[in-house]
């Protein structure tokens, strides 16, 4: 129960959507970039030029995940098996299930090793589309030279991110660590 109560929803994400706030025009401009589709026609029917954020971190929801296994392009030979290790699917190598965009600034290091220390890193890593293995995930665009995503459009988009950072929730003391238990 105690974790349902948990519930970050002032960001400036949150502001925005109910009219209390706007976005700058970088943060609109990132926004734009998370659900627009990544690469560009032809190589990639569709394509907006966009950073492709959404298909696994869904706007649905208010937690910007879609809570589904996605193997997204960290290596082509699997020194930790991800969800494979579990159900011995071969389909399943690789695969981790996608984390939560809230507070995301603030939960560094990133992916499930922690390999990336700052989100400029992971924005890297996704702008080059990963690395090829049997299990990447099809929304990886490693086939299609990456995102290729512009310096400024990278800032855009980690602008972006940073809205959905709330400060009211991670400084609630109904949430801090109480200490060591007492016998009083």
């Amino acid at each position: 129960q105690f974790m349902r109560t948990m519930v970050s929803s002032n960001a400036k994400y949150d502001r925005v959507l109910r009219g209390e706030e706007a976005f700058t025009p970088e943060e609109q401009q990132g926004f734009f970039l998370f659900q627009a589709e990544g690469g560009f026609p032809p190589d990639v029917p569709g394509g907006q030029g966009g950073a492709d954020c959404f298909h696994c971190h869904s706007l649905g929801g208010a937690m910007f995940t879609d809570h589904q296994l996605h193997n997204n392009g960290l290596d082509s030979v699997f020194s930790d098996l991800g969800a494979g290790g579990v159900t011995g699917n071969p389909a399943d190598m690789g695969r981790f299930k996608t984390p939560t965009l809230r507070n995301v600034a603030l939960t560094a290091p990133y992916m499930h090793d922690g390999r990336f220390q700052t989100l400029e890193e992971v924005i890297d890593h996704y702008d080059s589309g990963g690395h090829p293995s049997p299990t990447i995930d099809a929304f990886m665009k490693f086939t299609t030279g990456g995102l290729q995503l512009t310096a400024q459009k990278k800032q855009q988009l980690l602008a972006f991110l940073n809205t959905l950072t709330d400060t009211e929730f991670i400084n609630d003391p109904d949430f801090q660590d109480p200490g060591p238990p007492t016998l009083d």
